[in-house]
């Protein structure tokens, strides 16, 4: 069964959101500087409505690696995905001082891209056609070989999200842009993008 990711989340309403309609992961974007950062704070207060059950990733661009630590050591996530230019030292320092799942974001233009992220020491990589928000896909059939468990993300939507799990057959999607209106997440696109994954 393919898990799912919401990310993005901003308000307390979207972890509301998913206590109805269900996830496997919840992410935030811990970076400054984006549209949907939110402050460590920020998170506590929006993952008391999540599930128990539910994973916190926190998203993070070419930030300090002891604010990473920090995250994960005092429980504000439960992983670190990381989309800048993390190299394999830091994601292994991440992992030694913290003992806690690290996932590696790669931006996929071609088989070279495939090939760095096989070779990737973290504990899963994500496969993206962007820095994450772009609404776009990439060539979906340069994974179809992919040799490891991936996250899928990119230009996800509830209309296209069957086709890539059938084709792909994923650990996980990831989507955030795909379940908004107006640059909030509406209900009834997270609903039925959770039913077109859960139906495979």
């Amino acid at each position: 069964m393919t898990r799912i990711k919401f990310c993005g989340l901003k308000r307390e309403e979207d972890a509301k959101y998913i206590s109805q309609i269900g996830c496997d992961y919840a992410g935030f974007i811990l970076s400054a500087g984006f549209k949907r950062s939110v402050t460590p704070e920020q998170v506590v207060s929006i993952k008391r409505y999540l599930p128990e059950e539910v994973k916190t990733v926190g998203v993070f661009v070419d930030d300090d690696i002891n604010y990473v630590i920090r995250m994960l050591s005092e429980g504000i996530i439960d992983i670190a995905q990381l989309h800048g230019h993390e190299d394999d030292v830091y994601i292994i320092a991440v992992k030694a001082m913290t003992g806690k799942p690290v996932i590696k974001m790669f931006k996929i233009r071609g088989p070279e891209d495939i090939v760095r992220a096989k070779m990737s020491p973290a504990d899963y990589v994500l496969l993206d056609s962007g820095t994450g928000g772009t609404g776009k896909v990439f060539d979906w059939s340069l994974a179809k070989n992919m040799g490891r468990e991936f996250f899928l993300a990119g230009g996800l939507t509830p209309g296209n999200v069957r086709s890539a799990v059938s084709t792909l057959s994923p650990f996980a999607v990831d989507v955030s842009s795909g379940v908004e209106t107006d640059g909030v997440k509406d209900f009834e696109k997270m609903k039925k993008f959770a039913e077109e994954v859960q139906i495979l």
